[in-house]
């Protein structure tokens, strides 16, 4: 049941994130940043002379809103990044289309809502040099940096995002094959491979494991509880992402490391030796081509340096 003093279009946007948990499937953290970005408009609108109803949503009303977040400062006094506030109209379109086409209620067409042209996307990636220093940082004379070793290599190995990851259980990697079934976003299932390198270090990680938890990846604490087989003791993506950014800060890497930079990392690598775009679509379970083209200007300058450095015609 609704609580009472609820507004209109607050309940509408929590149809709207329980739409996207349990009928598009969306991860927590995804349904997370729709909450707050829808959450922020709500809250500016609050402070208009306009009731919290769908009605008053107009062009208008957004242009308004596009100024706000345009001036908007964060945490830390910076202005917001332009990715940050495309994010913030992308959730209004995506709220906007479901009012329509799942609630047949009339609202402003969300296509009238341009997105803001963003500068070219800087993607951050490892080369091999910096590469291999993160993946020796991690101390594997015990069982937490062999863990925090296989983290990382398994990163690199399959180009899997945080959310995957940390939802693989033991018994999941057929380490024979080297290969196993992963379900990403939008519940698309996709076919993961596993380096010889990736394989080997999880069985050494699995071969000095003395639980029975279900999960790949465990945190390390006094309460060893077995409920639910394990599932309190499985990492969390916030820590998987502290301890990548652990080890950055250790091995020396120029800027922070998280897990989508070995993401970056895979995707890159495999365009570099020469993996046709097609393919590395599938292997990194994007839905669109255009998504992966991004990592096209990544490889474009690399083909540059091999051109400066071979050519002879310098």
């Amino acid at each position: 049941m609704q609580a009472p003093n609820k507004s209109e279009l607050h309940i509408l946007v929590d149809d709207f994130l329980e739409y996207l948990v349990v009928e598009k499937s969306l991860s927590v953290l995804t349904v997370r940043n729709y909450r707050h970005y829808l959450s922020r408009f709500l809250s500016w609108m609050e402070n208009k002379p306009v009731p919290l109803l769908h009605a008053n949503i107009n062009i208008e009303l957004i242009g308004q809103f596009r100024i706000y977040l345009a001036n908007l400062r964060d945490k830390n006094n910076s202005l917001l990044k332009k990715a940050t506030q495309t994010y913030h109209v992308i959730a209004l379109r995506s709220f906007l289309r479901y009012l329509i086409t799942r609630r047949d209620i009339p609202v402003l067409n969300p296509d009238k809502i341009d997105l803001p042209r963003n500068d070219s996307r800087v993607i951050e990636f490892l080369n091999t040099e910096q590469l291999t220093r993160l993946l020796n940082s991690p101390e594997i004379s015990n069982e937490i940096g062999l863990r925090d070793k296989v983290i990382l290599e398994l990163f690199f190995s399959t180009g899997l995002r945080v959310s995957e990851l940390t939802k693989l259980n033991r018994d999941q990697i057929n380490l024979e094959t080297r290969e196993f079934s992963v379900k990403g976003k939008g519940s698309k299932v996709r076919l993961v491979f596993v380096s010889d390198t990736a394989a080997e270090w999880i069985k050494r990680y699995l071969a000095v494991r003395q639980d029975s938890y279900r999960p790949l990846f465990i945190r390390y604490s006094r309460d060893r509880s077995e409920a639910k087989q394990g599932e309190k003791m499985r990492l969390t993506p916030r820590s998987v992402e502290r301890i990548v950014r652990k080890y950055s800060k250790k091995c020396g890497l120029p800027f922070d490391a998280h897990p989508h930079t070995l993401r970056h990392s895979f995707a890159t690598d495999l365009l570099i030796q020469g993996a046709d775009l097609r393919s590395v679509q599938e292997m990194l379970g994007h839905e669109s081509i255009r998504t992966t083209q991004v990592y096209t200007h990544v490889t474009n300058r690399h083909l540059k340096e091999v051109y400066q450095k071979y050519h002879s015609r310098k």
